[in-house]
């Protein structure tokens, strides 16, 4: 075994940079921007105070900003933006109704049907709206036939990553390697050239998520399918023994730590007072307020007042209960775009302006207790699913409000006189670039533009589907890559990995490759796996003398093995908090998953290409 000679100083800076950034890369206490631009300041101040010369000639640190230029980044951005159009008109809408009434006839050949249409369309179409639109549909379908929504949820999402590794566009890591490989002198890999392979090894993976990944998840409850709180309005009446009578209604709220939320004050029937901290409160007045029945009673007894459901003469017990009313209880998830993501419900006046009130808030799989107060107060993340109450009426008028994405299919989501238009757009840009009539990086900011033009999205719509994160993480992985690449980095990893495989056939090594950068996709984010691992798989195939494309593959579908951990893909925290899944179901689920790709992949990659 000849272990290559250690590389220069720069080289091996480049290397321990890249590996303290895979390691900030997976630790999620650090959000992954903050880490990305992290890592690239560094990387350009360190090349600027220690310049790099290669054959006479210095690299200048600047260079490094050529991939907020890239191609491959304006073609995702733009990707992105035309995604949202798709979803904000509700372009999707009608296979989701059509797939919902096909559950009730064949559930079985129904999720056959579901797991390939949400490959399909994550060919050519980012696959978080595609789940978005899933997800209340499977949900709703287990509500009504009382079944497992757990069962269904996550091989839902699994096959969106599956259909999303048959295209150049099908995700943003096909479209970094694919650039990242051209960029080195390897010829451009078409939209299709790699559909064989992925159809075969994505087939055999649609198969085990059909028939076998059902059986093995555990049976979970989601919470949102149990009955859940709801809040009541009902009046608390003061009397002449109560803790308030002839005391400021600011006393109430002391000896409630601030929880009780009253709505108005009534003197007489009807007849309300000004509603004022400094009100004096006295004997048969009431107190109109609104909690769970629970809270409810707990005011009750530290006021020591009494408590009556609205309109009764007749105080609150077990023969008189609150009634809701026409009140409906909804959930509401938080997609990525969604203008709720990143703020808090007391910052965006969610209240104020939808006329609901949150219940309870779900997160990657636990249960948060319900205080109105802290929920209100909580930081929203892409993935949470919010609980909220109110009237029919309200929740009708939200779920045609495209800010939002309610997981409740007993009524028709919105249907845009847009939708077609979009679709028609999007199929332009898909078409373009299949028939090589415009590269997707010029077809797809045109479609982005079209979006807007007509009416499809608005600029804000637009600017809220770029995402911080992916941006940052394309950047500064085309950083570190250009970096391994001019210092020698990457050609000495290249070395390295022949050189511990031996005398190994080909077919072996490209098989490796992939397990290594399927290992990586799991910890790490898969845009960076697939940048820095394109380099290296140049560098393999040229120190063998055989041709590219095998080990550049073996590089793209090692990193859209994102199926073992809930952090590997932002679609996995969707499905991960709407199926309330541990971390442990991921492993035991994805993991055989990531086996029957590799493996299959690893007998049809050298049989196809070497």
């Amino acid at each position: 075994m000849n272990i290559p000679p250690l590389p220069n100083l720069h080289a091996l800076a480049v290397l321990v940079l890249t590996a303290v950034a895979l390691l900030l890369f997976s630790n999620k206490k650090l959000p992954l921007e903050t880490s990305s631009l992290l890592i690239f300041l560094i990387l350009t101040v360190g090349f600027e105070l220690f310049p790099y010369k290669s054959d006479g000639e210095i690299f200048h640190a600047v260079n490094f900003f050529y991939g907020f230029g890239n191609e491959a980044l304006i073609a995702v951005c733009a990707l992105m933006i035309a995604g949202q159009g798709i979803l904000r008109t509700g372009s999707l809408d009608p296979m989701g109704r059509l797939l919902s009434r096909a559950w009730k006839k064949s559930p079985s050949i129904s999720f056959l049907l579901t797991l390939l249409l949400g490959a399909f369309i994550s060919a050519f179409i980012n696959n978080v709206p595609v789940v978005v639109l899933l997800l209340p549909v499977l949900i709703s379908v287990s509500l009504k036939t009382g079944s497992q929504a757990s069962s269904v949820l996550m091989p839902m999402g699994f096959s969106t990553l599956l259909g999303g590794t048959a295209t150049t566009i099908g995700t943003s890591t096909n479209l970094l390697v694919v650039t990242v490989a051209a960029d080195m002198g390897f010829k451009r890999i078409e939209m299709f050239d790699f559909v064989l392979p992925a159809v075969i090894a994505g087939s055999i993976g649609i198969l085990y998520l059909w028939q076998i990944a059902p059986r093995i998840i555990p049976k979970i409850d989601i919470t949102l399918t149990d009955s859940s709180p709801r809040i009541f309005t009902a009046h608390l009446e003061v009397t002449e023994d109560s803790l308030l009578e002839g005391s400021p209604l600011s006393k109430a709220f002391e000896l409630t730590d601030n929880a009780m939320k009253v709505a108005t004050i009534e003197r007489g029937e009807g007849k309300p007072i000004y509603l004022h901290p400094g009100a004096i409160l006295q004997a048969g007045d009431h107190l109109v307020i609104n909690d769970t029945p629970e809270q409810l009673k707990e005011f009750e007894r530290i006021l020591q007042g009494t408590l009556y459901p609205v309109g009764s003469a007749v105080p609150y017990d077990a023969e008189h209960p609150f009634e809701a009313g026409d009140q409906q209880i909804a959930e509401i998830v938080i997609y990525q775009g969604s203008p709720l993501s990143g703020t808090t419900l007391k910052d965006y006046n969610f209240a104020e302006r939808t006329g609901m009130t949150p219940l309870a808030i779900h997160r990657s799989g636990k249960k948060l207790k319900r205080y109105l107060d802290k929920i209100s107060d909580l930081k929203l993340k892409v993935g949470d699913i919010l609980l909220i109450q109110g009237p029919r009426q309200k929740i009708s008028e939200l779920k045609k409000d495209t800010n939002v994405l309610i997981l409740d299919s007993t009524m028709d989501l919105p249907y845009s006189r847009k939708a077609h238009l979009a679709m028609g757009i999007m199929l332009v840009i898909i078409l373009t670039a299949a028939f090589g009539i415009l590269p997707i990086a010029i077809s797809a900011p045109c479609g982005a533009l079209l979006m807007i033009l007509t009416g499809c999205i608005t600029w804000r719509d637009a600017t809220r589907a770029l995402n911080a994160q992916v941006v940052l993480i394309v950047v500064t992985s085309l950083a570190l890559g250009k970096a391994m690449l001019i210092t020698g980095g990457a050609d000495f990893l290249g070395r390295l990995y022949v050189a511990l495989n031996g005398d190994a056939p080909a077919a072996v090594i490209i098989s490796g490759l992939m397990l290594l950068m399927a290992v990586f996709t799991n910890i790490i984010s898969n845009n960076a796996t697939a940048v820095i691992g394109t380099p290296i798989a140049l560098s393999i195939a040229q120190q063998l003398s055989l041709q590219p494309e095998p080990f550049v593959l073996a590089v793209l579908f090692g990193a859209n093995m994102s199926f073992a951990t809930p952090m590997a893909y932002k679609t996995n925290l969707l499905v991960m908090n709407a199926g309330e899944y541990s971390f442990s179901d991921f492993l035991k689920v994805g993991t055989p998953l990531v086996l029957i790709m590799w493996i299959t992949l690893s007998i049809v990659l050298p049989l196809i290409y070497l």
